[in-house]
């Protein structure tokens, strides 16, 4: 398993290529995909300013959708509907036990154009202080599941967030030994956190706007997260940002259709968005952002799913 990943590439380079101007089938002014960046794995092999010195090469208004944590239906079909709507790709971490459990899913992600890469096999909330051995697992079972369930070690990218953002050194030099480029993010929208879908709309313009451009960090197992999203494309279009797929080097085997899930009309209860004081949360996540400030080095001790 590790041999497949381990010759994807050895040096990175980036290598930006316009993205066909393909129309969106029932959109005509859709946001869609302004252009690729290919990234492959080696020596700058870390991305993400909330914890790194180093991230993509975007331009102004340029961003980068990630997602982590699926595939888990109904919540990552609903959002590859509303992706798809507006011919909008993104990066999906999955997770190895959910791959396993819906492989069809996993399958529908990438049959959908997306990219697809690793976030461990069990999503460890404490990924900076499990053993050496059981990281190795974690990472190496991780690949081996979503491999499983996509069929084709190729159509693996390779990518890999960590749990909770939880890095070590001991984490990033075993992940170096496997030529994996390390994912954090630039910026994020506290979509694991239990507020309101209205909320993580407005974390993530507000930040993004702050920024300028740059790779967001969602979730596609969050119901607040498959409600604002149909509006936070549309408000991408409307404020000028445009999107950039990223890829790994090399063709895109086909692999066999996964069927084809019809999303779940909406109905009361569902999704189940938690109602919580808008004051209260603002100051929270004023709070949790604040500890990003400025983190360049060292291990991080913020779990973004410890509160879900």
């Amino acid at each position: 398993m590790r041999g497949a990943l381990l010759g994807i590439g050895l040096a990175v380079t980036f290598f930006c290529a316009t993205a066909n101007a393909a129309p969106c089938p029932g959109n005509p002014n859709a946001l869609g995909v302004s252009r690729e960046l290919t990234v492959t794995a080696g020596d700058y092999s870390r991305l993400g300013t909330m914890q790194y010195r180093q991230t993509l090469p975007l331009a102004d208004r340029e961003v980068v959708l990630t997602f982590d944590d699926g595939p888990l239906p109904p919540y990552s079909d609903h959002v590859l509907a509303a992706l798809a709507a507006e011919c909008v790709k993104a990066t999906f971490f999955l997770v190895g036990r959910h791959a396993r459990a819906h492989p069809d899913a996993a399958r529908r992600i990438y049959n959908a154009g997306h990219t697809i890469g690793t976030h461990s096999q069990n999503h460890p909330l404490s990924f900076d202080q499990i053993s050496d051995g059981r990281v190795e697992h974690e990472i190496d079972d991780g690949i081996a599941s979503v491999t499983a369930a996509l069929g084709d070690s190729k159509a693996l990218a390779p990518f890999f967030r960590v749990p909770g953002l939880r890095r070590t050194a001991s984490v990033e030099a075993h992940l170096r030994t496997r030529s994996l480029v390390v994912w954090s993010s630039d910026t994020l929208a506290d979509d694991w956190r239990p507020i309101s879908s209205d909320q993580v709309l407005r974390l993530a313009l507000s930040r993004l706007e702050a920024r300028g451009k740059g790779v967001l960090l969602l979730h596609d197992i969050q119901a607040r997260t498959v409600l604002m999203l149909p509006t936070l494309l549309a408000e991408l279009k409307k404020r000028g940002f445009k999107i950039v797929h990223v890829i790994s080097e090399g063709a895109r085997p086909v692999l066999p259709e996964a069927p084809i899930a019809e999303a779940e009309p909406a109905r009361p209860g569902w999704p189940r968005v938690s109602k919580v004081a808008a004051a209260p949360v603002k100051t929270a996540a004023r709070s949790f952002w604040s500890t990003f400030a400025g983190l360049q080095a060292g291990p991080v001790k913020y779990d973004l799913h410890g509160s879900q």
